[in-house]
């Protein structure tokens, strides 16, 4: 008898979500942090069928890569953590045998923060857990300025060095500078950045429009390990990865 009643409420719920319309209003999200404060009262049954495995998932992801010299985490307009990327993108190019006078990446693509302190594998791959790979192209001036709008419209993105930007509150570019000189609309200018963002994604579809595309796809290419090999140089010189606030993109008062 159960069972019969509990099939006629399904059918009844069927019949009443069929007969009502929902209309979506509003959409939220929120970002759930799963840190140590979950350690505090463990399920023991889970801890001990996951035992066998922590020291396998340990070796891969324990292996120390490089020091930070502070937490960071990404935010708009700028961040330490989106500079910081952005630059890495630029200090690979000489691997590449690229000369580039700009870098770029997206705030989307940096899905964790940055510790302060030891730094490992499975840190920078919680930053970056996509097949993303480096690459490079080039735009013209005026293409150039229209990418630099569209970052504007979503509150900025991250960008290298060279960059200076002006935007307004409401997401218009007010003016932008490469290496301190105005942009020149007729010229063209090299950019590093990944992959994924010459399509256009993440509102960037200037970048659809790039030319002399060098986007190699062999795994070593991919974006972690590109953000690895530059954590690790800087330990073989015993620096600490730093980076700061440069005023980069500002909002405009």
């Amino acid at each position: 008898m159960r069972k019969k009643l509990s099939i006629l409420v399904v059918m009844a719920l069927i019949i009443v979500s069929c007969k009502t319309h929902y209309q979506v209003v509003s959409i939220e999200r929120s970002r759930i942090v799963v840190d140590a404060r979950y350690d505090t009262h463990q399920d023991a049954e889970a801890v001990a069928f996951l035992a066998p495995y922590q020291h396998v998932v340990d070796s891969i992801m324990g292996p120390v890569v490089g020091y930070s010299a502070k937490y960071m985490q990404s935010y708009r307009p700028e961040s330490e953590l989106s500079n910081l990327l952005a630059d890495i993108m630029v200090w690979a190019a000489k691997d590449y045998n690229e000369q580039v006078d700009f870098g770029v990446y997206n705030m989307g693509g940096i899905r964790a923060s940055l510790p302060e302190g030891k730094v490992t594998y499975g840190d920078i791959l919680d930053i970056a857990p996509f097949e993303n790979k480096i690459a490079f192209g080039t735009l013209s001036g005026a293409e150039v300025l229209e990418l630099f709008s569209q970052m504007a419209s979503h509150g900025g993105d991250g960008v290298s060095h060279a960059v200076r930007m002006v935007i307004t509150k409401d997401g218009k570019l007010v003016s932008a500078t490469l290496h301190g000189q105005e942009i020149d609309p007729k010229k063209d200018y090299r950019f590093a950045t990944i992959d994924y963002l010459l399509g256009g994604n993440d509102k960037m579809l200037a970048l659809k429009k790039s030319r002399n595309i060098h986007s190699p796809q062999e795994k070593e290419n991919n974006s972690r390990f590109v953000i690895m090999n530059y954590f690790r140089e800087m330990m073989k010189q015993g620096k600490k990865v730093d980076a700061e606030i440069e005023g980069r993109i500002q909002i405009e008062n």
